[in-house]
């Protein structure tokens, strides 16, 4: 039986999902939303806010402030909460309200950033806005988008935690925000000498790796400025997924009662995507990583008004008769 004295103390590293039964083939879905902050984030966040506690960045008198579309931010407040830290989250009119609520319930502030910026996304908008908060004396900054330890907690666990499961991995489907759990893990896997391919699944309208800049409604990820963590000579392929199919993949989860967020279904949909081009009627040992659970999206994924406002031509599939997958 655990007892924990900190929230970040517990997480289970060790729970895969197979979906053969949801996409009709083997994949193996490493669940990382089961711990008090919800998703993978927490690993990130922990990694950075000790290396800048060791370095004497972070004292007892700081604020912490981070942009975030809403894990990192949430792993955050939590962490902040637990050391006595004030949390500043920079985010914009995408983050999910729930998510939002979640952070204020930890004593955290959330700011919200309306600014497009020139690749009509927010992420350089909420980036400004931190810089000129930083001029403020007490204000630090942790900057998930370079900071080298975002990328070494999955190099020290979570990749780690995989290859102990699955000796005999062939693919690995990671999906692409700021590129911590994807960089971590392929520098891994590569340095380790371990024949994987490493497949990065990103939404279309992101411009991590090159793509056309577009409007992009759903949070988790994808970037509007490339991140600077990104190293694509450690990456074997990419796969870009429109929203739709983001959605679509979300609600047959759902509908089979595994309740993901929006990133897992990014990346279930690019993986079976990519398996039934590069392995037609085989199955290589794949896994691919659900970075949250679908709680915090119950106000935007999973609702027939937000649906009906930014892709109403989806809403008659997703509720067609015995589909009950809107759930309103």
């Amino acid at each position: 039986m655990p007892i924990i004295t900190s929230p970040q103390d517990f997480n289970v590293d060790d729970l895969y999902v197979d979906l053969r039964n949801v996409i009709g083939r083997s994949l193996l879905l490493k669940c990382e939303g089961f711990n008090f902050a919800g998703s993978v984030k927490l690993k990130a966040a922990a990694a950075m806010v000790d290396a800048a506690e060791r370095d004497g960045l972070l004292t007892p008198g700081s604020t912490i402030v981070e942009s975030s579309s809403g894990n990192l931010g949430i792993a955050l407040s939590l962490i902040a909460a637990d050391r006595g830290l004030k949390f500043v989250c920079v985010t914009d009119p995408r983050c999910n309200p729930a998510s939002k609520r979640v952070m204020r319930a930890l004593g955290a502030e959330v700011r919200v950033v309306s600014e497009t910026d020139a690749n009509g996304g927010f992420l350089e908008s909420r980036i400004r806005y931190v810089r000129n908060l930083c001029e403020a004396d007490g204000y630090v900054w942790l900057n998930q988008y370079a900071n080298r330890n975002n990328w070494l907690a999955h190099y020290r666990g979570t990749a780690p935690a995989i290859d102990r499961e699955f000796p005999d991995l062939e693919v690995l489907f990671v999906g692409a925000g700021t590129t911590g759990t994807l960089m971590g893990c392929a520098r891994y896997f590569r340095e380790h000498r371990r024949p994987v391919t490493i497949v990065a699944v990103d939404a279309v309208g992101s411009v991590t790796f090159g793509g056309v800049p577009g409007p992009r409604m759903v949070p988790g990820l994808g970037t509007s400025s490339r991140p600077a963590l990104v190293d694509e000579s450690l990456i074997d392929d990419v796969v870009h997924v429109p929203e739709t199919d983001t959605i679509r993949t979300a609600h047959a989860l759902s509908s089979r009662g595994f309740l993901f967020g929006g990133s897992t279904g990014t990346v279930v949909s690019g993986a079976s995507r990519w398996l039934d081009a590069k392995y037609p009627g085989t199955d290589p040992v794949a896994v691919a990583i659900a970075p949250d659970l679908g709680e915090r999206y119950l106000d935007s994924l999973y609702a027939e008004s937000w649906l009906r406002e930014h892709f109403g031509g989806l809403v008659p599939e997703l509720d067609s008769p015995g589909a009950d997958i809107l759930g309103v």
